[in-house]
C-alpha cells in the first residue's frame, strides 16, 4: 500500500476547496500558456508549505509548475486571519474534556527572518534580532480556532482579545452556532487586570495564574494542548522560518496550515 504524500490532495479535500478557488478568466483573443488545473496549482502551494523549498525551486517533474506560475491571484483567498467555520452537513462530536474552553498562546519563530517587513519587530529574548511571533488560540482538544501574525517585540497579551475575536462560529450537534467559549485558559503572561476586565466584559471566564505566585496551579494539564497545537504548525517546515516580505502571504501559509491541522483531525473521527 502507497502511503499518500502530506501534499496530496483527495476527492474529498478536493470537494471542500474547490468552492474558495478564484474562477479562471478566460481570454480568447490572448490563449497564451496552457494552465495549471486547480487542483495541481493547490498540491504545488501544500508542497512548499510542507517542505519549505521555494517557489523558483519547485520541481517541475511533478506538474505544479514554478515561480510565480504556482499560484495564481492569491489576494482573494488568502486574507482571513481565521480558519473558516466547517461546510453545512452532519456535525461530528469533538472528544469531551473535564474543562471545555479556548486556550490562547503566543510562539516566536525560531529563526527569525534577517529582513524587515510588515509585522516585524525586535525580539527582546533574541537579542534583538528581526523577527515575527504567532500567536494561537485552541479549543480545548488542541485544534486551532484562529492565529495572528505581530512582530516579534509584541507581547502575548496584547493578542487575547483579538483572537477572541477572530473566532468564528462553531456549530454544535444542535442549536445555533456558539460564538464565545464558557471559559479561557492562559499562563502567567496573561495575568493583566486590564485585559481581564476586557475578558468578563465579553462575557468569558478567564482562568489564569496570578504573577508572582508559587507553581503547582495545576492548569499546565489544560494548557499543554496549546503547545501541541504549535509543535503540529511548526512541523509545517515553511511556517519556521518567515522568509516573506509580505506579511498577508505568511499569514495565508500559516492559515492554511491551521486548515490542515482541522482537515486532519476531523478525518480520523
Amino acid at each position: 500500500m502507497v502511503r499518500p504524500k502530506p501534499w496530496d490532495v483527495d476527492d474529498k479535500l478536493r470537494v471542500v476547496v474547490e468552492p474558495l478557488l478564484p474562477k479562471a478568466e478566460r481570454r480568447p483573443c490572448h490563449p497564451g500558456r496552457k494552465r495549471h488545473s486547480d487542483r495541481l496549482v493547490f498540491q504545488g502551494i501544500l508542497f512548499v508549505l510542507d517542505t519549505g523549498i521555494t517557489w523558483e525551486h519547485l520541481p517541475q517533474e511533478l506538474g505544479f509548475g514554478s515561480g510565480m506560475t504556482c499560484w495564481r491571484r492569491p489576494g482573494r483567498v488568502d486574507r482571513g486571519r481565521s480558519v473558516a467555520p466547517a461546510p453545512r452537513g452532519s456535525p461530528r462530536r469533538a472528544p469531551r474534556r473535564e474543562r471545555p474552553g479556548l486556550l490562547p498562546g503566543g510562539r516566536r519563530l525560531p529563526h527569525p527572518s534577517l529582513k524587515r517587513g510588515p509585522k516585524t519587530g525586535r525580539s527582546p529574548v533574541d537579542r534583538g534580532r528581526t523577527g515575527s511571533k504567532h500567536h494561537l488560540i485552541t479549543d480545548a482538544t488542541g485544534i486551532p480556532l484562529a492565529v495572528t501574525l505581530t512582530g516579534g517585540n509584541r507581547n502575548d497579551v496584547t493578542q487575547l482579545i483579538p483572537l477572541l475575536q477572530a473566532v468564528p462560529p462553531v456549530r454544535g450537534k444542535r442549536g445555533r452556532p456558539r460564538c464565545r467559549p464558557d471559559l479561557v485558559v492562559g499562563d502567567r503572561g496573561y495575568d493583566h487586570d486590564k485585559y481581564r476586565r476586557l475578558v468578563r466584559d465579553l462575557g468569558v471566564k478567564l482562568v489564569i495564574a496570578r504573577r508572582g505566585t508559587e507553581h503547582g496551579s495545576g492548569l499546565g494539564a489544560q494548557r499543554w494542548v496549546v503547545e501541541h497545537a504549535f509543535a503540529h504548525l511548526h512541523w509545517f517546515r515553511r511556517l519556521r522560518i518567515r522568509w516573506e516580505l509580505r506579511d498577508d502571504i505568511h499569514e495565508a501559509f500559516l492559515t492554511l496550515g491551521c486548515a490542515l491541522i482541522c482537515w486532519r483531525r476531523l478525518a480520523k473521527l
